[in-house]
C-alpha cells in the first residue's frame, strides 16, 4: 500500500481541486492536490513539499481531516487529508492541466478519484 497525502486548501468557502494532466496516471480525474509520502517524511512535510513541487506555492499544513483507502487492479493507496493554508506563490501547473475552486456541494459534479470522493464526507469548515 502506498501512503499519499492530500491538501484541502480553502478560499472564501471554496475548495481547491486539480485535474490530472494527460501525461499522468488517471488523466482527466480531479483530485485534492498532494502526493506520495517519502520514507522518513511526515505527512505534513510531504504535503508542503508536494504542493510546492506541483504548484510552486508555499503552504502550511493544518489539522488532520481524515483518511480513505482505495484499491484497484493497479494500486492500493491510503490517502491522508489535511487542511492546508496557502502562504505565498502563484499557482503554476506541472502535473495538472487545470485547477478549480469549488463549493463543497459542487464537488460531486466533478470526476474525482474514488479515494478523494471518500474524503468529501469528512470535510468540515471551521
Amino acid at each position: 500500500m502506498v501512503e499519499v497525502v492530500a491538501g484541502i486548501l480553502t478560499k472564501e468557502g471554496k475548495i481547491l481541486i486539480a485535474r490530472r494532466a494527460a501525461h499522468k496516471s488517471m488523466p482527466g480525474k480531479w483530485e485534492f492536490p498532494g502526493g506520495k509520502i517519502e520514507a522518513h517524511e511526515s505527512p505534513e512535510a510531504a504535503l508542503e513539499r508536494e504542493l510546492f513541487e506541483e504548484f510552486g506555492v508555499r503552504t502550511q499544513t493544518g489539522r488532520y481531516i481524515g483518511t480513505s483507502t482505495h484499491q484497484s487492479r493497479h494500486f492500493h493507496i491510503k490517502l491522508l487529508a489535511y487542511a492546508s493554508v496557502w502562504l505565498s506563490g502563484d499557482f503554476m501547473l506541472t502535473d495538472h492541466d487545470q485547477i478549480a475552486w469549488v463549493g463543497l456541494a459542487e464537488l460531486p459534479n466533478y470526476d474525482l478519484g474514488e479515494a478523494d470522493v471518500a474524503i468529501i464526507r469528512q470535510i468540515r469548515f471551521e
